[in-house]
């Protein structure tokens, strides 16, 4: 089940590692105890620089029991400049590390300012595209316009051609209807219609309808009961029912008949 999961799971038994009491000798400075600070996920398990750390405290030690003792004036210039040289050698040191931070800090940076740019780059892609979409939009617009008002010059100098005497006729639909020879029916082939050019495209052309031999095989493959027609004559409908009683419908025809008569 869900709980057995989550009871049993391996990142609920993964645990730090145990760490025992322990007791210091008077007069002993164990070398583990300098690295009191590092702890599970927090520098160990030991690194590359975890190892720097560790090697310079060992030679800061040894250097500490190197210094000679402040027991007279040649001592003691020696020791003053020993320590100035450490502290040289510190301050380098840590001139390094800040070095090194900046490049880190730099590196970071660049990319940021990269990414950012390449954001940037897409939003402006994406403004111009969407630009020039809308100024595509506008141009086809006023193409479509441009093409709707030629055919609406066209049609009025026509129309205008047409009615040269300067008098105006209105387009009788009835009348070009009812001649047969108006552009309805017969259109001429000046105006783009050419008729010639479809004439033969609906026209059958078969053996057996085209010739005579082929008439008479049709003729002898159709069945006998096809060419005789049988009609059988309809039922008079009846109008009167078996007790006598003439249905309404009876009644109306006869009335039809006589008002015919």
């Amino acid at each position: 089940t869900l709980g057995t999961q989550t009871d049993y799971r391996d990142g609920e038994a993964q645990t730090d590692p145990y760490s025992p009491e322990y007791i210091v000798r008077s007069g002993s400075v164990p070398e583990i105890l300098t690295l009191a600070t590092l702890t599970w996920g927090r520098g160990l398990p030991a690194g590359q620089a975890e190892m720097e750390i560790i090697d310079r405290i060992r030679e800061k030690r040894a250097w500490e029991a190197a210094l000679p003792p402040m027991d007279s004036p040649s001592n003691i210039a020696k020791r003053l400049k020993m320590m100035e040289a450490m502290e040289r050698k510190e301050w380098a040191y840590r001139e390094e590390e800040i070095d090194k931070l900046q490049k880190v800090r730099l590196e970071v940076f660049k990319e940021l300012l990269q990414r950012r740019e390449e954001n940037q780059n897409e939003l402006d892609a994406t403004r111009l595209f969407s630009h020039w979409q809308n100024h595509q939009k506008a141009k086809e617009e006023k193409i479509r316009k441009i093409q709707h008002d030629c055919a609406l010059m066209l049609r009025k100098l026509i129309a205008k051609r047409k009615n040269y005497m300067g008098k105006l006729e209105r387009r009788d639909i009835i009348k070009e209807y009812k001649d047969f020879s108006s552009q309805t029916y017969a259109p001429l082939s000046r105006i783009g219609f050419f008729p010639d050019n479809i004439s033969g495209y609906s026209a059958v052309k078969n053996f057996y309808l085209n010739t005579f031999a082929g008439l008479c095989e049709l003729e002898k493959s159709v069945q006998h009961s096809v060419s005789q027609l049988k009609i059988k004559a309809p039922e008079p409908k009846c109008t009167v029912t078996k007790t006598g009683y003439i249905r309404r419908s009876g009644r109306l025809e006869a009335v039809l008949a006589q008002v015919h008569q």
